[in-house]
């Protein structure tokens, strides 16, 4: 074994302060064990993607049901019927994990369009909660993160992990090789190392290698989820699963002054606004309908759900009407990383963001696809097009039953749109033990995770289901690793 000069020792530490890291910190506490969070993000910035959720956690009623409803969502993309049942049992439990640590679940309003795929067996099961009166802002997380808070748990912010230090002969993980202020900062674990540090949506490398359709794609979420989680299990031998799935895209506005995206309301809201909108691809043409509500990026091709084709560059394109209507930008979000943690304030008429190029302007139609670099005879038919269909009432080419208004009054407007995700589901393959698995499906000993790092969603994703699970195997992940002998 390699010596090591510790600069700190524990008996289990947690990579990731966010649901899945509060969830296995506090089980692991509560059962005895001495318990550090080391977190990547500043102080004030941490949570995960938990924070700033809209704060909807998934609390099923019946464990049969929800097995059979989990493996209708994996469909063709199956998962291992030990882990379907582990997930199934434990997440009719988070109700009553919260309520037992002095929470308060709450059942959300409008339940039955909570539920992602009704026509699946065993939906009925899905149910969605948040604590205290309301959700969205934070409310939920600010519960969970109490609960770390008034435990001796300690946090080092500003450390994110490195390595996993590995035995060479027993290949157990004996602790982690962190970084603080720049230096190499290594901590042991007697008994554990628990990984909940996210996925990969704000790796652009890591996006083109595994994700399906998009060559780049932004974080609505926390921008500080950049994959170190499978890099640091790749190193010791862990197997990954689930790389090619994420919850996305959706279509959004990416500025280089924040991290994370921007939603625009005539997009991302099912209802009417005024003026008239399309969105056209690099070739000036529209490709979808642009009100169409997916589910989490997944749209119905030839009958299978498939993500949404995003081609890049994408612009939406407006008239002076809709530009004049009042703010692009829902200035009222209660989810999201640049509203709930940048607090961006967007101007009441975006005359701010038009002076800042984020929307561009041309008298003409011709004018404005010769600012956006399109073809000008290209979008010029395009929305020709669309307006002798809209003044029909009727979307022909793919269908939309909204804001069927032409683009009739000048001058013209567009703003380029990026591909953006709440967040990937790939990472380390594990087993209902919560245990990182080899390619073998044998366990890596002392290597635990839970979360979105590794998520057990395969193909299609209900909405609250990754914060479910974050509880759900944060407290498997939490016992397990609590009831570690400890290496000496």
């Amino acid at each position: 074994m390699k010596p090591y000069a510790w600069d700190r020792e524990t008996d289990v530490i947690v990579l990731g302060f966010g649901g899945a890291g509060v969830a296995a910190a506090v089980t692991a506490h509560d059962l005895g064990a001495e318990v550090l969070i080391l977190e990547k993000a500043p102080e004030g910035r941490h949570g995960g993607n938990t924070r700033i959720a809209a704060q909807g956690y998934l609390n099923t009623s019946d464990a049969e049901k929800a097995a059979t409803y989990l493996e209708a969502l994996c469909g063709p993309y199956k998962v291992p019927d030990e882990m379907i049942r582990a997930w199934a049992r434990e997440m009719c439990l988070n109700n009553d994990w919260l309520a037992g640590l002095g929470g308060d679940p709450q059942e959300h309003q409008h339940q039955p369009e909570g539920i992602e795929y009704p026509e699946l067996p065993g939906s009925g099961c899905v149910h969605k909660f948040h604590d205290g009166p309301r959700y969205g802002y934070s409310l939920t997380w600010k519960r969970f993160e109490s609960f770390v808070r008034e435990r001796a748990i300690a946090v080092e912010y500003e450390t994110p992990g490195r390595e996993l230090i590995q035995d060479a002969t027993t290949r157990e993980i004996l602790g982690v090789r962190a970084e603080r202020d720049g230096k190499p900062h290594f901590v042991k674990a007697r008994k554990a190392v628990v990984l909940t540090c996210g996925g990969f949506e704000n790796n652009q490398e890591m996006i083109r290698d595994y994700l399906p359709g998009v060559s780049r794609c932004y974080p609505s979420g926390t921008p500080y989820n950049e994959g170190d989680g499978i890099a640091m299990a790749l190193e010791v031998g862990a197997d990954l699963w689930h790389m090619n799935n994420y919850a996305g895209p959706s279509l959004a506005l990416k500025v280089p002054d924040f991290p994370a995206t921007l939603s625009i309301q005539a997009l991302h809201f099912a209802k009417e606004f005024p003026g008239g909108m399309i969105v056209v691809g690099p070739d000036g043409r529209r490709f979808y309908d642009e009100k169409f509500k997916h589910r989490h990026g997944k749209v119905p091709i030839n009958g299978v759900w498939s993500p949404m084709h995003v081609p890049t560059p994408m612009f939406m394109v407006f008239d002076q009407d809709m530009m004049a209507a009042g703010p692009l930008y829902n200035k009222e979000p209660n989810r999201g990383w640049t509203p709930i943690m940048e607090r961006y304030d967007w101007s009441d008429d975006n005359s701010a963001e038009l002076a800042k190029g984020w929307i561009k302007r041309g008298d003409t139609i011709a004018d404005l696809s010769r600012v956006i670099g399109l073809d000008p005879v290209a979008l010029d038919a395009t929305v020709a097009r669309w307006n002798d269909q809209a003044k029909a009432g009727e979307d022909a080419d793919f269908g939309r039953g909204l804001m069927l208004a032409p683009l009739a009054t000048a001058p013209f407007y567009a703003m380029e749109l990026s591909p953006s995700m709440i967040n990937t589901q790939g990472g380390p393959r594990r087993n209902q033990n919560a245990q990182v698995l080899r390619p073998d499906r044998t366990p890596i000993p002392r290597l635990y995770s839970a979360g979105e790092l590794g998520s057990i969603y395969s193909y299609l994703y209900q909405g609250t289901g990754n914060i479910g699970e974050c509880l759900a195997f944060g407290r498997i992940a939490g016992r397990n690793a609590a009831a570690e002998a400890p290496w000496s």
